[in-house]
This record gives C-alpha cells, sequence and structure tokens, in this order.
C-alpha cells in the first residue's frame, strides 16, 4: 500500500506519519506541505521524501493519501486527490461549513474512491469494550450520558525557536471554523452516533471564553447539551481547560447511566506517571492501545480490500452538523433540530 500526506497542518500527522512507517505493509511515499520549511523539518525529522507540491506527490499514483491541512483547507485537497484516484483519509472535522462537508462526500462518491473521516476513538481499546458493553445489552437502555473531551489551548504545544512550526490556526475562525467546540465535539458526536447507532436531534449549547479570556478570539469552553432520537440525551464538556503544565495533551472520557448499572471509560487512562528531574516536572507515558494505528490499519485494510472503512464520510457530515448546530445554539440560546 503506497501512501502519502498532504499537508502537516494538523498536529495530529507527526502521529500518523510515524504509525505509517511502523507498518511492515505500508510505503510511504512521501510527504507534501504549502509550507515548505515545515515539510522540509518533517521530512528530515522522519526520513521521508518531500515532495515540491500537492501535484507532484499525486504525479506518483498513491493507493491512498491522508490529508491533515487546516479544517477549512481540506475541500480543495479532497477533490485533488479524488481526481488523482486515491483513497482519501481526511483529518476531522471534516469540514467548517455544511457546504464544504458535503462536496467531500460527494466528490469521493462521485470518483469512485473510498473516503474515511479520522475519528481515531472509535479504535480505542477502553471505548471499543464500551461499545461491545452495549451492543451486548450488558447496560440495557442507556438513559443519559456525560462526557468530556478537554485539552490544552493549541498554543501552549507549539515548538519553541521553530516559528514555522507554530499551529496557531487551530484559533483562527475561519480556518479552523471555531475554537473549543469545533475541535473537540467531533469525536464524542460520532462517539456516541456509534454507541447507540442512533441520530442526534436536537442541539442546546453555551460557550464561553472563561479560560485564557482575551487571548484568542474563539470559544475556550463549552457545554454541549445532545438529544437522540430514542431519548438518550448526553452532555459534552469540550473545553480547551487543561493547563500548560499539565501531564498530558488532553482526554476524553465518559460515564452511561444506564437501566442496568453505570459505566465509565476514560481513552486516556492507560498512563504511568514519570518523575524526572530533565523533564522539570512530571508527564505521562502512555502505555496503551494505540486508538491511531488502529483506525489506519482499518484504513489499510479497507482499501486493499475494496470495503467500506468503518468510519465513513457521512459519519463526517453527521458531525459536522452537530458542531454547527451548537454554534447556532450557543448564538441564539435556543436548542437547534436536526434531521
Amino acid at each position: 500500500m503506497r501512501i502519502g500526506i498532504l499537508s502537516f497542518a494538523h498536529l495530529h500527522a507527526e502521529a500518523y506519519l510515524g504509525a505509517l512507517l511502523a507498518m511492515p505493509d505500508v510505503e510511504v511515499i512521501g510527504i507534501a506541505d504549502e509550507n515548505v520549511e515545515r515539510g522540509r523539518y518533517f521530512a528530515g525529522q522522519f526520513g521521508v521524501r518531500q515532495f515540491e507540491d500537492y501535484d507532484g506527490l499525486l504525479r506518483e499514483k498513491p493507493d491512498a493519501v491522508v490529508i491533515t491541512s487546516e479544517n477549512a483547507r481540506h475541500l480543495p485537497l479532497v477533490r485533488m486527490a479524488a481526481d488523482a484516484g486515491a483513497a482519501i483519509l481526511c483529518e476531522k472535522p471534516l469540514a467548517t461549513t455544511l457546504d464544504d462537508a458535503r462536496a467531500i462526500v460527494n466528490v469521493c462518491r462521485a470518483a469512485g474512491v473510498p473516503l474515511m473521516t479520522a475519528f481515531p476513538m472509535r479504535f480505542s481499546t477502553p471505548a471499543v469494550e464500551i461499545k461491545k458493553l452495549i451492543d451486548g445489552g450488558g447496560l440495557g437502555h442507556v438513559y443519559g450520558c456525560n462526557a468530556t473531551n478537554q485539552g490544552a489551548l493549541p498554543e501552549f504545544h507549539q515548538a519553541e525557536n521553530l516559528p514555522f512550526l507554530k499551529r496557531d490556526w487551530f484559533t483562527d475562525p475561519l480556518l479552523a471554523g471555531g475554537g473549543a467546540v469545533a475541535d473537540h465535539v467531533v469525536h464524542l458526536a460520532d462517539l456516541l452516533r456509534w454507541y447507540f447507532a442512533n441520530e442526534i436531534r436536537e442541539v442546546y449549547a453555551v460557550t464561553n471564553q472563561i479560560m485564557h479570556k482575551g487571548k484568542v478570539g474563539v470559544e475556550t469552553g463549552g457545554l454541549i447539551m445532545l438529544n437522540f432520537a430514542n431519548g438518550t440525551f448526553a452532555s459534552i464538556d469540550c473545553s480547551w481547560s487543561k493547563p500548560a503544565y499539565y501531564p498530558t495533551w488532553g482526554g476524553l472520557a465518559l460515564e452511561l447511566v444506564a437501566e442496568k448499572g453505570l459505566a465509565t471509560m476514560d481513552a486516556f487512562r492507560q498512563v504511568m506517571t514519570v518523575y524526572s528531574e530533565r523533564a522539570g516536572r512530571p508527564h505521562y507515558a502512555y502505555w496503551g492501545s494505540d486508538a491511531n494505528a488502529g483506525m489506519l490499519r482499518d484504513f489499510i485494510g479497507a482499501v486493499s480490500d475494496k470495503r467500506a472503512p468503518a468510519v465513513s464520510g457521512e459519519d463526517g457530515l453527521r458531525a459536522v452538523e452537530v458542531v454547527l448546530a451548537a454554534y447556532e445554539s450557543a448564538r441564539t440560546g435556543q436548542p437547534v433540530s436536526l434531521g
């Protein structure tokens, strides 16, 4: 399987490339990035070929590509990759507007190329165990869910003395589509749709800038309420609330209140706390399952076996609908209906 990566704007590109290079049945043909200096840096870090532009990489006829550009720039790269006949794994959120999200799905369908949305939490071992418990009837009817997907303000994770690596677009409302809501709600919206095999019918949201007030022009905190068609409800804390010195980037956790009991899940609890004079402060060493690698293996398997990936472009579209409904609700102060 010959794969290329289009853009290193997103922080996840580094983890994806590392996972791909570790797979014996994958040939990474190289990377391309409109930020040439950034591309050169990562090509050197990982020992892969750097293409001068996206066209150059696509002329090599990769079987598949991973798109990790700024959220608002997914559609042009999807068009290019689909025209080249490459299967596509696109970073989340799929787009910043419904029109772009629909266009991405339609472009890939018209070209006959597989499209997968990057929702790695579906491949996290703790998350999968909860899915098995629900599907096996171990919880009975799930009444409600309290969920969190929290992280640090993205500016805290820029490389020092390397300005070309700065990913401050995460707080640019045009490039990112918003702030903490756009960044974090999509993961749980997708995970809960998958868990309940049910669609979200109503969204209510409140957002604020209590944290990091004045630092950025987007919301840094939010509470999202979801009502599903089957009557199950869920709350999502999607805030950029982790301080810069927190031992890990963030985390995703939830608790399910159900007919037969309570189930809790923390996708990033599989860690050891490491104390080091060199590090200067405690940090977490993760030892658990690699959700990114699991997602990439499913994508590669789907392309090889000519089957649909476990997470579709339509799943990405549904998550974008939830995010945009949340912003509309926060603006109006009223619940927003879907579907």
